[in-house]
């Protein structure tokens, strides 16, 4: 039996990961769908100070709290940050990562620095009305809430810890035409220490690839 523990990307709470948690249950294995401070049911916790560092706090403690030794970790989006945060700071409570269309900072790098121009102009201009909280971009979906400003600007102080995970994977979701991840997916299909997947679809995994998602992380213990 293995433990997930599923982080979203950007704007969303555990709401998003939670049916893939579900399926996961359902195979045997133990599940947590995290909500990272000041967002979704979380949202009234959001506040100017709730920065990256928060987040991997936030999941470092549901590790210790729920005595996990042997996560595996699945990033989507912005949750690669997140992802990477964790994995360099308790690499001992670790078992494998997976980024699933998600940044994969080396130390020193933000989420600002590593995505497009397209999402640069979405943080700035969405934090306007009060500076700190990011309002979610057109068409979402109505269940995400403002995200924390603070965690997208963060730069991560990481250390080699993360790198000798057993296993890392990272899944590139190519069907859209904006994203900021081909240069991960070209640079990782080069490094033998990743496993890399490609599917033709968005960027919302859980809308257009869940059951494709939900086989390779089935894959993750025992691959």
């Amino acid at each position: 039996m293995a433990t997930y523990v599923l982080v979203p990307g950007g704007w969303r709470g555990g709401w998003y990961f939670e049916p893939l948690a579900r399926q996961l249950r359902r195979h045997g294995h133990e599940a947590y769908a995290v909500t990272p401070t000041g967002l979704g049911d979380r949202g009234h916790l959001g506040a100017a100070t709730v920065n990256l560092d928060t987040h991997v706090q936030d999941v470092v403690a549901l590790l210790e709290s729920e005595r996990i030794a042997d996560a595996v970790l699945c990033g989507h989006s912005y949750g690669g940050m997140i992802v990477a945060g964790v994995a360099d700071r308790v690499p001992h409570l670790i078992d494998a990562a997976v980024y699933c269309d998600a940044y994969v900072p080396a130390d020193g790098q933000s989420c600002w620095q590593l995505t497009s121009d397209a999402f640069r102009r979405i943080f700035l201009e969405n934090a306007s009305q009060d500076g700190f909280s990011v309002a979610p971009p057109a068409g979402s979906d109505p269940r995400c809430t403002a995200h924390p400003l603070a965690s997208f600007l963060q730069r991560p102080r990481l250390t080699s810890a993360g790198e000798q995970l057993r296993r890392r994977d990272f899944v590139y979701l190519s069907g859209w035409p904006e994203t900021p991840f081909t240069a991960v997916y070209e640079r990782l299909l080069r490094d033998p220490r990743w496993r890399v997947h490609s599917l033709p679809v968005g960027h919302d995994v859980m809308a257009a690839a869940a059951d494709d998602l939900l086989d390779i992380l089935l894959d993750v213990p025992t691959g």
